[in-house]
This record gives structure tokens, sequence and C-alpha cells, in this order.
């Protein structure tokens, strides 16, 4: 199957946000989520990008061949691989439906949930997001303000977990916090002036894991709010990790001792 080449200049469709990359395109169809329309980059021929078309031929999306400095400029210099995909935008889910479905749990693992506090860089949340699928957590709490937009460059990194991954946006973080522990969750903060490592702390059961903007950490209301306080041993000449490195070694420990049991 080919797309049809287009050689007209051809507008972006309206309402609906570029995905772009293979990886981030192909989750879109596997997750059951087919994008509105799907460009190609035109000559470049290479087995993924067929395999995308058949995916798209088989889920109605239409297909356009076209230019890749078409690509380029809408994709605004990132890697775009030679395909974008126009879907619908990501939308953060409610307070509300956090509640209901913590109030409604019946799953057997405990909710294991990731709280970020300031991280505003769309590559950081996406790499976060993308740990959060990995491991299995149950949901993403972000405060509306002093936070990433769910947008394209968040979509690219987190390679389809954006649009798997609960993302629940909260007006208050610290009255969040508090109802969180309401509901039996124990709440864990991350910084690195803390006393106890976070391999001594027990992850076993319902359990949220804060984590702070690069630099400035959590805020202070943030961190009142928090049961305890970890950190990761340092010992090396650096001082701290990246934000998403540090919220995978978090997450995948309680997916350690969680397995281990």
């Amino acid at each position: 199957m080919k797309a049809k080449p287009s050689r007209a200049r051809i507008a972006t469709p309206e309402g609906l946000d570029a995905v772009y990359g293979v990886h981030a395109v192909r989750a879109l169809f596997e997750r059951g989520q087919p994008p509105r329309e799907l460009w190609l980059q035109e000559g470049r021929a290479e087995a993924r990008l067929d395999s995308l078309l058949e995916s798209a031929r088989q889920a109605g999306t239409k297909c356009v061949g076209v230019a890749r400095e078409t690509l380029d400029g809408v994709a605004k210099g990132a890697v775009h691989q030679g395909v974008i995909a126009f879907a619908p935008p990501l939308q953060a889910e409610s307070e509300e439906a956090l509640w209901f479905r913590l109030g409604a749990w019946q799953q057997p693992s405990p909710p294991l949930l990731l709280i970020l506090d300031g991280v505003t860089d769309p590559h950081n949340f996406g790499a976060c997001l993308r740990s959060a699928d990995a491991a299995g957590a149950h949901g993403v709490i972000v405060p509306k303000d002093k936070a990433a937009p769910l947008n394209a460059t968040v979509r690219k990194v987190a390679c389809g977990a954006a649009d798997a991954m609960p993302v629940y946006q909260v007006t208050n973080l610290s009255r969040a916090m508090a109802r969180l522990k309401t509901h039996g969750v124990w709440i864990v903060g991350t910084a690195g002036e803390a006393m106890q490592s976070l391999y001594e702390v027990d992850l076993m059961g319902p359990v949220a894991i804060v984590m702070g903007a690069e630099g400035k950490g959590m805020r202070r209301l943030t961190r009142e709010g928090c049961d305890l306080l970890a950190k990761l041993p340092m010992t090396g000449s650096v001082s701290s990790l990246n934000v998403s490195v540090a919220t995978g070694v978090c997450l995948f420990e309680a997916v350690r001792q969680r397995h281990a049991s």
C-alpha cells in the first residue's frame, strides 16, 4: 500500500495534535486509538513505515505522502522518523476520576501512584510517563499549575505511554495528598537530604512516590504533606539524577519489592 502523494501545500488537520516518531504513532494503532490522518515521507522505503501503512489501511486512516520539509515544519525540528500522525489532543483526567477509582479499587495489587511536583519540561514529563507505564503504575498525579503540558513532545518521548497512562490533574496538590491518605495511600517523598534510603522503605502497600522538579525539588507544602522522605544513595561525584531517571529507579524499587513477596 502506498500513501497518496500530495504536491500541493497542505494544511494540518484542525483540532488535532501532531504525533511524531514511529514508536509513538504505532502505539496509537496498538492501543485501539488510530489517528485521523497519517503523513509519511515520500520516497522513504522502510519496512516499519509499511507496517504503519497497513495498520492505517485496516483502521480506515487517511494516508498522505508528503515531502520531508513538510514533516520538518510540523515537527519544528524534532526527530519525526518520516512519519507524523494527527490524533485528538491528550486530556488529563479529572480529580474526581481519581477519587472514584481509588474508592472502587478492586485490582489485586495495591495502588502504585507517581506524583510530579513542578516537573515542567515536556521531555522529562514524557520520560516519567514512560517509566510509570513500564513499572505498571496505576496513575500519575500532577498539579494544574507548574506542570508540563500533554503535548506532542510528551507523546514522542513517552513512546505510547502518554496515551495509556492515566494522568490526573488536581487543583491543589497538598489537599490532594491529604485526601490520598484517607484512601490508605502512604506518601513517600524523595529528597537528597533525607536520612532514610529508598531501599529501606516499605513500598509494598498502597503508595504514592513524589518527585520534585530538578534543582528545586519538592515545594514546601508538598514536602510537609509526605509521610516520610527517602533518598537514593549517591556514591559517585554527581549529587543528583535527572528526575526521569530517579523516577524509574524509585518505581522499579517498588516493583522489585512487590515481586519479591
